[in-house]
């Protein structure tokens, strides 16, 4: 890693010159130093190179660096991201969002963001509205979800799938109506979610199984591990 240069500028020219250098390992640098010691003067600089990082593991580091400081300094600035005219701009804001957790920026997630005409923005507002949705929002939510079904290659598809599995039982209804619909694109989507729906539905039953029998008394333990026995070797005497 190259070290960023620490003489002849004040702290916060060098970082902000940093952020905006040729080589990625100087911006990761300044990205984490950025977020080591949060100054608010920094905060701009942040915000404007997501929405312009070529570098992945840079613009992590800046969405990281963002969560170091105050949500009541940094989400005013991030909201104001997901009204630009750059796609980038809008999905890493939406990224920080889903980072930071902070439940009041639900209703900032607006139906336009859900569908918008790029696919990794709205990839990215399919994974924050699920994870802010307000209890009783899931259904409404699920509405506008399986509008998208259909959409995109099979990676987008599967991200939208996950979406609404990660929104449980409440999106079974929607799913048996689209996957019966006109659109063959769209049912197949539709009844591939559903199939991940009951795995992921078979998956939690049987880890509630598996708690309930860890979490027993020691005697039913003991009750349950003789009556499997006896089973095993009925079935060996056949």
């Amino acid at each position: 890693m190259v070290p960023i240069d620490t003489h002849g500028a004040p702290q916060q020219t060098r970082l902000v010159n940093a952020l905006n250098a040729q080589d990625p390992s100087v911006r990761l640098q300044a990205a984490m130093a950025a977020g080591s010691t949060p100054d608010p003067v920094l905060l701009e600089t942040l915000v404007e190179r997501c929405g312009v990082e070529p570098d992945l593991f840079v613009r992590d580091t800046l969405s990281w660096a963002l969560m170091r400081y105050s949500p009541e300094v940094t989400l005013p600035r991030i909201r104001q991201e997901l009204d630009s005219a750059h796609a980038q701009a809008r999905s890493q804001a939406l990224h920080t969002l889903s980072k930071i957790g902070d439940r009041g920026a639900w209703d900032w997630i607006t139906r336009d963001m859900l569908h918008d005409a790029d696919d990794e923005t709205a990839r990215t507002a399919w994974r924050v509205a699920v994870s802010l949705v307000p209890e009783g929002e899931e259904k409404d939510l699920t509405d506008e979800l399986v509008r998208e079904l259909g959409r995109g290659n099979r990676g987008l598809r599967l991200s939208l799938s996950r979406a609404l599995v990660d929104l449980g039982d409440v999106v079974e209804s929607a799913l048996e109506k689209a996957a019966d619909g006109p659109d063959p694109a769209v049912a197949e989507h539709a009844r591939a979610t559903r199939t991940l729906l009951r795995a992921r539905r078979a998956d939690l039953e049987a880890a509630a199984e598996k708690a309930k029998r860890i979490l027993a008394p020691a005697p039913e333990r003991a009750d349950a591990a003789a009556a499997a026995g006896a089973g095993a070797e009925g079935a060996g005497e056949r």
